[in-house]
């Protein structure tokens, strides 16, 4: 058995993957006996653990784990009632007063940390979405066991039924609503783990209390089916994905963070879906009728979520549509009682007004009001740069040769995610759908691409192509698609041999 651990020394060596790494002077400082020293061969990072982090994500997980065994011996009755339980308490005003109080206070501090607080706030509409979402997989014909397909033979045959998978792991950023959204595993049998981004820990742990853990007793389900990781400290979520017992990791977050995420899992060998990097791609083709591609710019700007419109390229035979983006963009901004800002590629400059480049406009981020140029110029490799704005909307803009230089910078540049086309020739819709790389086409609005508003079902994640194509599943994780599939013989025979 190899030896733990104890302290690392500044400028010693470490083997990660084909190379070595050196240990820094603040990570050597910063070490502690128990702590643990992840080395992720994929990207070379080495990441340190406290062994408080540990056992914080051991201690929720190890609830799951213990549910999950425990789970079996339930009914589907009772699966029904937790859920119904479960919303009930987010639907009582008397059950979420805490909860409010948690989540102003959480939204408070992150305000005053200069963090953005776009998914923080736990409004009465996100609210209603978590509710409806429980009541759906309370409604769900969807069972734990089910047959999909039958395989007869002489004498025999086999019958392949969907199981549960196991414990299901998630990092989330600061989103209440993902209690709801993750709970939809429980649905076909699986139990929950996660972490929760450290803005939103607070709410997550009054939910918790006055929600979760009280549908749990009434319905019978075990306590660990679903498990909070209490801790604030990122590196828990690194503990919690390098566990070897989970059945599937989730990440949602940054790119880099989600990156590093996934690396994790990948290590410990197990499954994860990641979507770290977010923004929507919208092209006009030449016959796109302006006022179409006006409303599906504007409507697409209405909040930054991943789905968000973050780069539009305009054919030069269609320059006449740059001024209708302006106003569109413009527009979207004035709805939300601020400026935006366009971040125009280099070449493209010539097609902007010059004074769009001197005037200074006030934008809103998350750490306050900032003065700014309207418009600036970028780079055409820089339009893989999603733009995290809070309230004043931001955008790149692209002047192309055609509708295939747009395809073009769009698999080499995007987080091959989600891609609209505006046109009127139904033949340049099905080239682009053939040539663009991105799990979510559309030939409108970017917004629409959500589990719970296209699909009727909460989603888990939305997974883009950044790290490959998915196997097997659409880009939408939700409960229902959480399962593994066990064969089971039924002999007739009894002389039956090979």
């Amino acid at each position: 058995m190899p030896s733990m651990l104890e302290r690392l020394e500044p400028g010693q060596l470490v083997v990660v993957g084909d190379g070595l790494v050196e240990v820094s002077a603040e990570l050597a400082e910063a070490f502690r006996p128990g702590d643990r020293l992840v080395a992720i061969a994929a990207t070379g990072d080495l990441l340190h653990v406290p062994s408080a982090a540990l056992e914080a994500a051991a201690s929720a997980t190890d609830a799951a784990v213990g549910a999950f065994a425990a789970l079996g011996a339930v009914s589907d009755d009772q699966i029904t009632a937790f859920f119904d339980a479960f919303a009930a308490n987010l639907d009582d005003d008397e059950t979420m007063a805490p909860v409010l109080a948690a989540n102003a206070a959480d939204v408070e501090a992150a305000r005053a940390a200069g963090r953005s607080t776009t998914r923080l706030v736990l409004t009465p509409s996100m609210r209603a979405d978590m509710v409806t979402g429980l009541r759906g997989w309370r409604d769900s014909t969807l069972r734990r066991d089910g047959e999909v397909a039958t395989f007869p033979h002489a004498g025999w045959a086999v019958e392949a039924r969907r199981a549960p998978l196991g414990v299901v792991a998630f990092v989330f950023e600061g989103r209440p609503n993902v209690f709801a959204d993750a709970a939809g595993v429980v649905r076909t049998g699986n139990t929950v783990v996660m972490r929760i981004g450290s803005d939103a820990l607070g709410t997550a742990e009054a939910i918790v209390a006055a929600a979760v853990e009280p549908a749990l007793a009434s319905s019978g389900l075990p306590a660990g089916t679903m498990s909070l990781v209490r801790s604030r400290d990122r590196a828990s979520g690194w503990a919690l994905f390098g566990r070897p017992d989970l059945g599937l990791a989730v990440a949602r977050g940054s790119g880099t963070a989600v990156a590093q995420l996934g690396a994790v899992a990948r290590q410990a060998g197990t499954p994860v879906s990641l979507h770290g990097t977010g923004g929507a791609w919208l092209v006009a083709g030449r016959s796109a009728d302006a006022g179409r591609f006006a409303a599906s710019v504007a409507n697409s700007l209405d909040r930054k979520v991943c789905n968000t419109l973050n780069v539009c390229c305009i054919p030069e035979a269609r320059v006449d549509l740059v001024p209708v983006f302006l106003d569109a963009v413009d527009r979207a901004a004035e709805a939300l009682g601020t400026a935006a800002r366009v971040h125009v590629e280099s070449q493209s400059r010539r097609h902007v007004p010059a004074d769009r480049f001197e005037r200074i406009v006030t934008v809103t981020r998350a750490d306050g009001d900032h003065d700014e140029p309207q418009a600036t110029e970028l780079d055409e490799s820089e339009l893989g740069t999603e733009w995290e704005w809070e309230r004043s909307p931001e955008v790149s803009l692209v002047v192309v040769p055609d509708v295939d230089r747009a395809v073009a910078l769009h698999n080499r540049y995007s987080p091959r995610f989600v891609a609209s086309l505006i046109s009127d020739d139904e033949a340049e819709h099905h080239r682009f759908y053939a040539a663009v790389d991105a799990p979510f086409v559309g030939d409108g609005f970017t917004r629409w691409v959500d589990g719970q508003y296209a699909l009727d079902t909460p989603e888990l994640g939305l997974a883009n192509w950044q790290y490959g194509r998915l196997l097997a599943r659409g880009g939408v994780l939700s409960g229902e698609s959480v399962y593994t599939v066990r064969h089971r013989a039924t002999i007739t025979d009894p002389g039956l041999h090979r």
